[in-house]
């Protein structure tokens, strides 16, 4: 009976520790030093658990189309960033992105995290687009999208 029980237990601690999960998510502490220079060079070092190891596979594999600009690099360096986002990246389909490229921003999971944010938002002089993280998110560097986190006062009391 015990046995049997088990896996029920797991899952609803599972369950109920996916809220408090959702707004913590930080680069592991093995991120190559590349992963900072050239993934934030331009944008801020996205973690890699925002997409699915296929997804990371699909941007790494066209860097020189890289939404739009071209983001090429050496192979070693290249094989190095793509072997850590895969390594790390998210086990479940929510997390897929959508389109081509694969864009975090249309997966399911970010979806339904913004879906009260109005499209008139991702606009914005402060925001510019959805990928913005840091634009609303004042820790996201550090890994954290608390709602209590959030810079600007009209998306605060959303959340």
């Amino acid at each position: 009976m015990r046995a049997a029980l088990l896996p029920l237990f797991a899952g609803a601690i599972l369950a109920i520790s996916l809220p408090a999960r959702a707004d913590r998510l930080p680069v592991p502490a093995d991120a190559p030093a590349s992963f900072k220079a050239e993934c934030g060079g331009c944008h801020l070092p996205f973690p890699p658990a925002l997409l699915t190891a296929p997804d990371w596979k699909r941007v790494m594999a066209r860097l020189d189309k890289h939404y739009g600009d071209n983001a090429s690099l050496d192979e070693k360096t290249r094989r190095e960033l793509e072997d850590f986002l895969v390594r790390n990246a998210a086990g479940n389909g929510r997390m897929a992105g959508q389109g081509d490229p694969p864009r975090l921003t249309a997966s399911a999971w970010f979806q339904r995290e913004h879906r009260k944010v109005p499209a008139s938002l991702w606009r914005d002089a402060r925001v510019k687009s959805a990928s913005n993280c840091s634009a609303c998110h004042s820790r996201a560097e550090q890994g954290s999208y608390r709602g209590r986190e959030i810079a600007l006062p009209e998306l605060r009391e959303k959340h």
